[in-house]
């Protein structure tokens, strides 16, 4: 994927929408695309953070157990939150369709977290919405 459009796609996250244009070419120059053949897994409910993932083709299966909690596709995001709090996934994502994504490594995304306090500000109004999201599907 050409780094204009990989710029435009990350700047359209929520996530990153408070990043500067020298902030986002910065964290592309960091990030690698990856291919994921089909059927492998990317990544383990219950390992580490191995990074955040920007999926830039194909599409995922996400699970916990043999339970599907959703699918992905061009544009959805995935490894966020364990690239947080450095805690275990919290669910399995399976690679369908050819699955290319663009990874940040975990150093990389904390050293965002630390160099731009509003990405971070932004980061805990996501981490909020999606919370009381849950707190409404679980009452």
């Amino acid at each position: 994927m050409e780094t204009d459009e990989l710029q435009t796609r990350l700047a359209g996250i929520e996530l990153f929408q408070g990043l500067s244009k020298h902030a986002l070419k910065k964290l592309i120059g960091s990030g690698k695309q990856t291919d994921h053949p089909d059927g492998r897994e990317v990544i383990a409910e219950g390992a580490g953070a191995i990074g955040f993932h920007l999926i830039t083709a194909g599409g995922a299966r996400v699970t916990r157990g043999e339970t599907v909690l959703r699918t992905l596709g061009v544009g959805d995001y995935f490894g966020e939150i364990s690239v947080i709090d450095g805690q275990p996934r919290s669910a399995s994502v399976q690679a369908v369709d050819s699955l290319q994504t663009f990874v940040i490594h975990p150093t990389v995304f904390q050293a965002l977290l630390d160099d731009h306090p509003d990405f971070a500000r932004g980061l805990l109004v996501l981490l909020c919405q999606r919370l009381r999201e849950a707190e409404k599907r679980d009452s």
